[in-house]
């Protein structure tokens, strides 16, 4: 059976159960259960590759293989009362004196329930998954591509102003920004991880090729998420891609601390995220900003934010919607900061259609360089495939539909860029004038030609009295219809 299709008869399992109620339930079930068989096949290859140096986290009754492995093993209320009464709550209360992994361990416990109701449906899920070998290449490899699809699934995406990424924009984010071993990257928002994953592959892939820099990759890695079920995929997504320890990544709302606390020590090389637009925060984490930046708005404090904890030369891409580029008043002065404080010299303007289903606001890559004022801005604007409409959940964007972009960029360097029918470039002194509005549309674009208002009207009459018409020849079918 492939991955797949294990994962679908889980799910399909759990639509049998009477408490779990949705996808967010489903979903949340589901990664607990994985957690718990992925580092518990961590443990057992890290017990072979360091004998009595290591120690798991977890307490050896409560560990997979003791009650889960079993295919014959305890089910129905037994397992139940199990789960229940012992399992969750000596998970939740560990302790973390015994190393960063059970920190881990306890703060994705904290905030995850069991929803399921039926010990003997329990049973048969955890018999599903014991057809996984975490510690398997193929497998793991196969279950990362599931764990993204169920991600993408997630029906809850786009609650408060989150939207889910696309993996083509997280890639081509962390391709332009290139991460190597030993900087220290940092996602202050990080939801599911897609971006701290694109990043281990990336630095991996082009510059992991020693045993001292994988350990480099894992050590410079920070993030924080706020909310519990996003925090638990990423925890997992985490192990997924083979991190050991990823204490690293807190769940925390990180606007909650005062921007004045974000001392020059916590300073960080690279900012790589899409943080939650759309959203309002409370007031108390309103008034942890310098006046100027006072704001409810999340997208906009978060801006502020990076801002300041970047290194001198540090460099950032962040996600930012259309109205984080044209607002006025906070907006304003957050951006004159930016523009002060750091080159923005790149904004890819996407398609309102890239985060659908969950949102059709029109959104920008912004990417930028602290340490010296902007001169110019580079606009580059993103078409949707040719034959294609737009972005949808069956035909989502891909990393080759940047493929164009990507040549164009300039290297490293951006050196050779040329104006195009979808690129140009905007200096300061007009965006000064404008009043740092960075709304700049495509130049080069034809204007649509909407004919004479008259013709419109005329042919809209038109269609309204065919449609009354049609509604009428309806109408009389169904009475002589009823009537016989």
């Amino acid at each position: 059976m492939s991955v797949s299709t294990l994962v679908r008869s889980i799910q399909n399992i759990m639509r049998q159960d009477e408490g779990v109620d949705g996808d967010a339930q489903r979903i949340s079930q589901l990664c607990w259960m994985f957690f718990l068989k992925i580092i518990d096949d961590q443990d057992i290859e890290l017990e072979l590759l360091k004998g009595d140096n290591y120690k798991s986290p977890i307490p050896n009754d409560l560990r997979w293989h003791s009650w889960a492995a079993n295919p014959e093993g305890i089910t129905g209320d037994e397992l139940i009362r199990f789960v229940n009464d012992t399992l969750f709550p000596k998970l939740k209360e560990l302790h973390t004196n015994i190393g960063p992994r059970a920190n881990v361990v306890r703060s994705v416990f904290e905030d995850t329930y069991n929803y399921m109701k039926s010990g003997q449906l329990i049973r048969q899920v955890l018999n599903k998954i014991n057809n996984i070998d975490f510690n398997s290449l193929v497998d793991r490899q196969h279950f990362g591509d599931i764990y993204e699809q169920i991600l993408n699934g997630l029906q809850s995406a786009g609650d408060a102003g989150e939207y889910y990424t696309p993996r083509a924009v997280t890639s081509f984010m962390t391709q332009m920004i290139d991460p190597k071993p030993g900087e220290i990257l940092f996602d202050p928002a990080c939801g599911t991880g897609g971006f701290l994953t694109c990043a281990i592959k990336h630095m991996r892939e082009r510059y992991g090729k020693r045993t001292d820099d994988l350990y480099k990759i894992q050590e410079s890695l920070k993030a924080v998420e706020k909310k519990p079920l996003p925090h638990m995929l990423a925890i997992t997504n985490m192990l997924l891609h083979g991190i050991e320890d990823p204490s690293f990544l807190r769940r925390d709302n990180t606007l909650a601390r005062p921007y004045i606390s974000w001392g020059v020590e916590e300073r960080v090389d690279i900012v790589l995220t899409n943080p939650p637009f759309g959203g309002k925060e409370e007031e108390g984490i309103k008034s942890n900003f310098p006046k100027q930046f006072q704001t409810r708005e999340t997208a906009d404090l978060f801006l502020a934010l990076i801002i300041r904890i970047l290194k001198p030369h540090g460099r950032a891409a962040i996600v930012l919607p259309d109205g984080s580029l044209f607002g006025e008043e906070v907006k304003t002065k957050i951006k004159q900061e930016l523009l002060e404080r750091c080159n923005l010299h790149t904004i890819i303007r996407l398609p309102n259609s890239v985060f659908s289903p969950y949102t059709s606001i029109g959104t920008n890559l912004l990417f930028f360089t602290k340490g010296e004022p902007t001169k110019d801005i580079w606009y580059w604007e993103h078409q949707i495939p040719e034959g294609q409409k737009s972005y949808s959940k069956t035909k989502p964007i891909c990393l080759d539909d940047f493929n164009d972009c990507i040549e164009w960029w300039g290297g490293t360097e951006r050196e050779g860029r040329e104006e195009t029918t979808r690129s140009w470039k905007v200096n300061i002194e007009e965006i000064h004038s404008c009043g740092y509005n960075l709304d700049f549309k495509n130049p080069y674009s034809q204007e649509n030609d909407y004919a004479d208002p008259e013709e419109l009207i005329e042919k809209l009459l038109i269609a309204e009295s065919d449609v009354v018409s049609i509604r009428n020849q309806f109408k009389d079918i169904l009475i002589e219809a009823l009537l016989r």
